[in-house]
């Protein structure tokens, strides 16, 4: 079977890329590799993860329709797992337009390759910045999310209605994951628990933001990555029968589901600064500051749906999580304490 992942060269893609390369799939990976941060991480992470698979890597930007259906057209994938996009919250409010560019025009090119050469099922990256807003906890996939204080957030959630309409106007199976706080080794540096690490083993001060009264759902790469890959042959059927007074709002009269993908147990944010102080093995200098636009106090994912189909059990605790960040980090960065 052909699978192709966009965003290979990003944290989750090429950890995704590499498993399901072992297991035998044939992988077409793409990537624009851009500079929104640091492109030697990206390139090592190609060289780390791909360089002893079968994964043929494309470096080609989905906001490109015409070279997108090139692709789709001479691999034929029969399962797309879309993972581009412009990410972050901060980002989203001093460069909007990239949003624009990757997260909505990129989305619909993925869409309309989908709909001209059919694929068996679509799986594309939401996110928890969807909840926006949103006060009651865990997070439920039948919660409205119509409150977004993001533009990335607004675009993630522009993406459930768009894959839902070709859902149902094409019967496009389509699944949308809201991932959690995804960390690891390998990960994003524009990430807090990257650039605490940084900044801590260079004894810079690290910014609490408002004042270390947060919390996150913290969710391991590899749960992550476990559960993408156990969903693959699970592709939404439609459901005629189906009744919003009474039926999960996550799903529908056409092939579509939205799932969320968290560790279901969130952790403070000062939990979260010691249990790294302690895997480093260094105080923090701690700068509290207000909270910043396009953040929100609390994430928890109700994640009980996803259990229920395909048994999913997140099982890394934050502890031995960070463990892992903060010893590949040393090995990466050659740091010595």
């Amino acid at each position: 079977m052909n699978i192709l992942i966009t965003g290979v060269a990003g944290f989750i893609g090429a950890n995704l890329a590499k498993k399901l390369s072992q297991e035998n799939f044939n992988i077409i990976g793409l990537d624009n590799v851009n500079d929104y941060y640091d492109i030697n991480l990206k390139k090592n992470r190609l060289e780390n993860y791909l360089l002893d698979t079968k994964v043929t890597f494309l470096n080609q930007d989905v906001s490109d329709s015409s070279r997108l259906e090139m692709i789709f057209e001479k691999y034929r994938p029969k399962v797309v797992i879309h993972l581009a996009a412009q990410a972050g919250v901060r980002y989203s409010i001093e460069n909007p337009q990239a949003y624009m560019d990757s997260n909505m025009q990129g989305f619909l090119n993925i869409l309309e390759a989908c709909r001209k050469f059919p694929v068996e099922h679509l799986i594309y990256a939401s996110s928890s910045s969807v909840y926006g807003g949103n006060k009651v906890a865990p997070f439920s996939t039948n919660h409205n999310v119509d409150h977004p204080v993001s533009l990335y957030a607004a675009t993630k959630k522009s993406n459930e209605l768009m894959a839902h309409t070709y859902s149902h106007l094409y019967g496009i199976p389509t699944t949308g994951l809201r991932f959690f706080t995804v960390y690891g080794p390998w990960g994003r540096p524009d990430m807090a628990y990257f650039s605490f690490t940084k900044d801590i083993i260079e004894g810079n001060p690290i910014k609490v933001f408002n004042h270390g009264k947060m919390e996150r759902d913290f969710t391991y790469i590899d749960d992550i990555v476990e559960g993408i890959i156990k969903l693959i042959p699970r592709a939404p059927k439609a459901n005629p029968d189906w009744d919003e007074a009474v039926d999960s709002t996550s799903e529908s009269f056409a092939p579509y589901k939205i799932y969320n993908i968290g560790n279901n147990k969130p952790v403070t944010l000062m939990q979260f600064i010691n249990t790294l102080e302690q895997k480093i093995g260094k105080e923090a200098v701690k700068n509290y500051i207000d909270m910043q636009p396009g953040d929100v106090h609390r994430t928890y994912a109700d994640v009980s749906d996803l259990v229920r189909d395909i048994d999913f059990q997140p099982n890394t605790s934050i502890d031995e999580g960070l463990g892992k960040f903060v010893d590949w980090y040393k090995e990466y960065y050659n740091v010595e304490l």
